[in-house]
């Protein structure tokens, strides 16, 4: 406890029992209400108690091993790699899509539209999952090039050309 600002001297404490004890400190407070509790058992049936501590520290951290101490035990993880799994989401989504074109009967003019428009709102969403990556990732070295959307169209266009023939009965 500090000292009393008016005097300087230590702060006169009570406990319950009404005994006077100077607190000269936090630190002996704290020792001193370390020690009550042990002498009353209250740290006598904590989980592991006669094991050796787990320590989960990485020395790799350095001085963030904190931070990824909290974010491990939190499940979490910092907001550009929460991001980059949702670009990688994109990438996975897209290469679906032209999975799915590949293997589809030759679509006609009204259906090859609507594959390209779902490859638009892909391409879109990878797009902004890009550009806030950008923003949040800690250096360039985390950023994901961003996808060349007339590119992908030719190769959807090339997987909706390779598509099998359903046979005759789709010509007729």
């Amino acid at each position: 406890m500090p000292p009393d600002p008016r005097s300087g001297r230590p702060v006169v404490r009570r406990d319950a029992d009404g005994t006077t004890t100077l607190a000269r400190s936090w630190e002996s407070l704290t020792e001193r209400l370390i020690r009550e509790a042990q002498e009353a058992g209250a740290f006598d049936d904590l989980p592991g108690t006669g094991r050796p501590l787990v320590l989960d520290d990485d020395p790799r951290e350095g001085e963030l091993g904190l931070a990824f101490h909290i974010l491990r035990t939190n499940r979490t993880v910092p907001p550009w790699i929460a991001v980059d799994q949702e670009v990688r989401a994109q990438l996975d989504a897209l290469d679906r899509l032209m999975a799915r074109a590949t293997d589809a009967t030759p679509p006609g003019p009204v259906a090859r539209a609507r594959w390209h428009a779902r490859l638009e709102t892909v391409l879109h969403d990878h797009t902004a999952a890009v550009r806030s990556l950008e923003g949040l990732a800690p250096s360039t070295a985390q950023h994901r090039p961003r996808l060349d959307p007339s590119a992908e169209h030719a190769r959807l266009d090339a997987a909706l050309d390779r598509a099998p023939d359903a046979g005759p009965a789709a010509t007729s």
